[in-house]
C-alpha cells in the first residue's frame, strides 16, 4: 500500500526539507562508485536485461501474503516513522513497508518500480523509538536516492552466481558485477545513513543504533566513545598485512562494518555541509537535470583524494607516499609487511609490530 500525502507530522518539531535533492546527503564515494559501475563493460546490457526478467511482481506477492504490512492497524508507531520520514525528506509517494519475521537485526529498501522498505522483527525488537525513526530515515534516503533499483539487481545476481558456478567461467563476468555492485551498494549505506541522520536529527540516536547492531541490546554495557575508539583502532591499527584482510574481509559484505559507519556519520554531522542542510541550504531535487556529471566525478575524485592524505591506514599511507614521490619505496614496502620501523640507513634497525587492529 503506498499514500501519496502526509497526513502525520513529526511527534517533536524537526525541521523539514523540502525539495531535498538525494545529492545532498549522498557520500562522495557512493556517486563516484556508481558512475565507475556504470561504466563496467557489458552492465547496461546486463541491467536492461534484467528489469525484464527479475521477479520484482513476484517479490511483492511474497511480501504481501507472508509478511505483516505497516499501516495504521497494523505497527501504527512505524507507519508514524514512516510517514514522519517522508515528511521530512518531502518524498512524496510513501513506500509500502513490511515487517518480516527473522531474529537477525536488518532492513532493506528494494523494487525496480516502485521501492519497498522490509524491517526484520529482530530490528524492531532491537531499537527504541528514536534510533528506529533513524533507520526508516535510512531506508526512505535508499528509495529517494533510487539505490532500490541497484539493490534488487544484486539480490538477484548474488542468487543467480550461486547457480551457475559450477559452469566453467559460468559466474566469473556475474561476479565481477556482483563485487561492483557491492563496492557501490557499501558506499551509499553511508548515504543512507546520513539521510537518517536528517530525519532523526539525533546523532546520538544514530549512535546508539548502530552500537546495537553490533553489539546487542546492552546499551548499560556498551559507551559511544569507546565504540568510535574501535574504529579509530581499526582504521591505524597493524601493517600492510592488516591492510589486505580488511579489504578481504568486506569484499563479500553488503554494508560497511558499524564502527566505520558510525565513524563516518558523526565526521559528517560535524561537517559545515550538514550545518548548511540544517539552515535550509541544500541542492534542490529540480536542480537535478543541471547537474555535471563531470563535476560529481571531479568532487568523488577530491574525496578520495583528501582520504589517501588523511587515513591512518597503512595501506592508505603507503599509496599517500607513492603518490608524493617517497623514496626507498622498496625499504617502505619491506618494513610495512614485516611490522618495523626502518631506520634512513637500513641495516641492524628492528621496530616493534604494531598489533593495535581492532576486529570488527
Amino acid at each position: 500500500m503506498t499514500e501519496s500525502n502526509h497526513e502525520k507530522v513529526p511527534s517533536r518539531q524537526r525541521k523539514r526539507f523540502p525539495g531535498i535533492s538525494s545529492r545532498a546527503y549522498e557520500h562522495p564515494a557512493d556517486r563516484s562508485a556508481l558512475v565507475a559501475l556504470r561504466k563496467l563493460s557489458g552492465f547496461d546490457t546486463v541491467f536492461k536485461a534484467l528489469s525484464g526478467l527479475l521477479p520484482e511482481r513476484s517479490l511483492r506477492l511474497l511480501f504481501l501474503s507472508d509478511s505483516v504490512r505497516v499501516s495504521d492497524a497494523q505497527f501504527a508507531h512505524l507507519n508514524t516513522m514512516l510517514r514522519d520520514a517522508c515528511y521530512i525528506l518531502d518524498l512524496e509517494k510513501v513506500p509500502a513497508m513490511y515487517v518480516a519475521q527473522d531474529p537477525k537485526p536488518n532492513a532493506m529498501c528494494i523494487g525496480l518500480d516502485e521501492p519497498i522498505i522490509v524491517v526484520t522483527t529482530g530490528l524492531v525488537e532491537l531499537l527504541d523509538e528514536e534510533e528506529m525513526r533513524a533507520v526508516v530515515g535510512h531506508e526512505v534516503g535508499h528509495a529517494l536516492s533510487g539505490h532500490s533499483v541497484y539493490r534488487t539487481i544484486l539480490l538477484f545476481l548474488t542468487g543467480l552466481a550461486l547457480k551457475v558456478a559450477w559452469i566453467p567461467l559460468g559466474n566469473v563476468a556475474i561476479m565481477a558485477i556482483v563485487t561492483a555492485l557491492r563496492e557501490w551498494f557499501r558506499k551509499s549505506e553511508l548515504s543512507a545513513d546520513r539521510a537518517g541522520l536528517l530525519v532523526g536529527q539525533d546523532l546520538q540516536a544514530s549512535m546508539r543504533g548502530l552500537m546495537k547492531i553490533a553489539g546487542g541490546n546492552h546499551l548499560h554495557e556498551m559507551n559511544v566513545d569507546a565504540f568510535l575508539q574501535q574504529a579509530e583502532e581499526y582504521e591505524a591499527g597493524g601493517d600492510l598485512r592488516d591492510s589486505v584482510l580488511k579489504i578481504l574481509n568486506v569484499l563479500p559484505r553488503s554494508h560497511p562494518f558499524t564502527t566505520v559507519r558510525a565513524a563516518e556519520l558523526k565526521k559528517w554531522a560535524e561537517t559545515r555541509d550538514y550545518q548548511r542542510i540544517m539552515d535550509g541550504h541544500y541542492p534542490r531535487r529540480d536542480e537535478d537535470k543541471d547537474t555535471s556529471v563531470t563535476d560529481s566525478f571531479r568532487e568523488s575524485a577530491s574525496h578520495y583524494a583528501d582520504t589517501v592524505r588523511t587515513s591512518k591506514d597503512p595501506l592508505m599511507k603507503l599509496v599517500g607516499d607513492i603518490a608524493g614521490g617517497a623514496g626507498d619505496l622498496g625499504g617502505k614496502l619491506r618494513d610495512k609487511f614485516t611490522g618495523a620501523n626502518g631506520s634512513s640507513g637500513g641495516s641492524g634497525s628492528t621496530g616493534t609490530k604494531d598489533t593495535g587492529g581492532a576486529e570488527a
